[in-house]
């Protein structure tokens, strides 16, 4: 590669990225009569996992691919593998995409035609192959670019156009069928340097310095795939005073806005004097929550807990999660109310049969029904038992190291939350395609069959784990 050439594919963006600038590897050829052995050889000693197969046995020429995956199947046919010929394991339909087409072409005919390699021509002329994990490879190391850009950012505008690509790159990986916990979990990085950047943007020096910015509910664990509202905060250093504080909340906000962060409906947000507050005063705050009557206290401790730093001093969540350990210890009528939560949304009766029934048009609430009942009783468990990870598999683990939870209902537990992400990140991007606002409703009638059951599944999991909840918190003394 000429030391020209990097600084150019560093600029490219996720959109504009053709599959000539992916890692199309070089075309490797055998004859169609070769024995399997005798490829297989071949393959080895190139470190190669398939080959382009010319055959003409049929008369006319035509051209195969030859994989790893033929290899197996091969293997249970009764012809040795030394006298059975490549053509005859091979596939020859082979898929085809022009080298100057979008890699969102590429991914796309991948998915649709079920294949992982795809050869790629320029006009008539074979260029090579471009394997999925080459794809894949070649679009999540550009997350780099992504996270160059924001760094480099000197507007609310730049910040706009970073958060952009990052709903493109949500759409390439979980098009192509990347695992959800994955997929968090870079846009959780680089949520967090949006986060970061705009901060250092709107407030001065001195008040980043005393000060720490905090993201919470599903973008403080680190489980927020599409922009959401907000959910933020500023703990300060006591002590330290800063007079144009509401008009640098009100401009950080109205910016998250503009990046595509709906402002709280529950008004969780800097704006609010109630989530701007020196270290000791939301100490008293916190025990308020804990022991007052406040109806709102249980929601905004659950909401805090979830909390992560953002940028500033990170020292000042620490300082107010210790206390909270403090003002928690004893309280185990006040967890058992706050866990009962988990509990609230009861399934519809006929929720089994809904789901079985492919024309029923009546929506269920994935959030309610699934993914909040999780979490939140995870984080009621955390909470008991000083459970200190940020996001909610991580908190599984924790448990399950403590002795404090079975690891089978964990392991369960956990596949059944990535599972309910996973299908509202599908549903919730078709709605977005057809101009909807995004929702946590999905009807059973747009359900395929590979959702319907795995979904049946989780929310079966879901309801163990709810049981579990009531036993171990014995919601039924409350």
């Amino acid at each position: 590669m000429s030391p020209g050439t990097e600084p150019q594919r560093e600029m490219l963006s996720l959109v504009t990225a053709r599959v000539r600038d992916a890692y199309v590897r070089k075309p490797f050829y055998v004859d169609g009569a070769l024995d399997l052995v005798a490829v297989c050889r071949q393959l080895s000693e190139r470190g190669l996992t398939h080959a382009l197969v010319k055959d003409a046995s049929t008369g006319t020429e035509r051209l195969g691919i030859f994989t790893t995956t033929n290899l197996r199947d091969a293997l249970l046919l009764p012809t040795p593998p030394a006298q059975l010929p490549v053509r005859e394991a091979s596939r020859f339909d082979i898929v085809s995409v022009q080298a100057d087409a979008d890699l969102v072409e590429a991914l796309w005919l991948m998915v649709r035609h079920r294949v992982h390699r795809l050869l790629v021509k320029d006009g008539d002329a074979i260029v090579g192959v471009l394997g999925q994990l080459d794809l894949v490879s070649f679009v999540a190391n550009h997350s780099h670019i992504i996270g160059a850009q924001i760094d480099d950012a000197a507007s609310v505008a730049d910040l706009q156009a970073a958060a952009q690509r990052v709903d493109d790159l949500v759409r390439l990986l979980h098009g192509s069928g990347i695992r959800i916990e994955r997929v968090m979990r870079l846009v959780n990085e680089l949520n967090t340097r949006i986060f970061a950047r705009l901060w250092s943007l709107v407030a001065p020096a001195e008040l980043v310095a005393n000060s720490c910015l905090l993201t919470m509910g599903s973008e403080g664990r680190g489980e927020q795939i599409l922009r959401t509202d907000q959910d933020n905060a500023l703990l300060l250093r006591d002590g330290f005073n800063f007079s144009g504080l509401p008009e640098v909340a009100a401009r950080f906000n109205a910016a998250l806005v503009q990046l595509g962060w709906p402002p709280c409906p529950g008004d969780i947000m800097l704006t609010n004097p109630l989530w701007r507050q020196p270290i000791a005063a939301f100490r008293e705050t916190l025990r308020g929550w804990v022991h007052g009557a406040d109806p709102e206290g249980p929601m905004h401790l659950a909401i805090f807990f979830d909390a992560a730093a953002k940028a500033g001093d990170a020292a000042l969540l620490a300082e107010a999660r210790e206390h909270l350990g403090r003002v928690l210890s004893g309280a185990d009528t006040f967890l058992a109310r706050f866990a009962a939560a988990a509990d609230q949304f009861q399934e519809p009766g006929n929720w089994l049969s809904r789901l079985t029934h492919k024309r029923d048009e009546q929506p269920l609430d994935l959030k309610k029904l699934g993914t909040f009942p999780i979490v939140h009783g995870v984080r009621a468990l955390s909470l008991k038992y000083g459970v200190r990870a940020p996001g909610t598999v991580d908190r599984l683990a924790a448990l399950v190291a403590a002795g404090r939870l079975e690891e089978r209902l964990a392991r369960d537990v956990g596949d059944a939350l990535h599972l309910l992400i996973g299908i509202r990140l599908t549903h919730q991007l078709r709605q977005r395609e057809r101009g909807e606002a995004a929702s946590n409703e999905v009807r059973p009638s747009d359900l395929s069959t590979l959702e319907r059951e795995p979904l049946h599944d989780a929310l079966a999991i879901v309801k163990r784990f709810r049981l579990f909840l009531r036993q171990h918190f014995r919601f039924d003394t409350l």
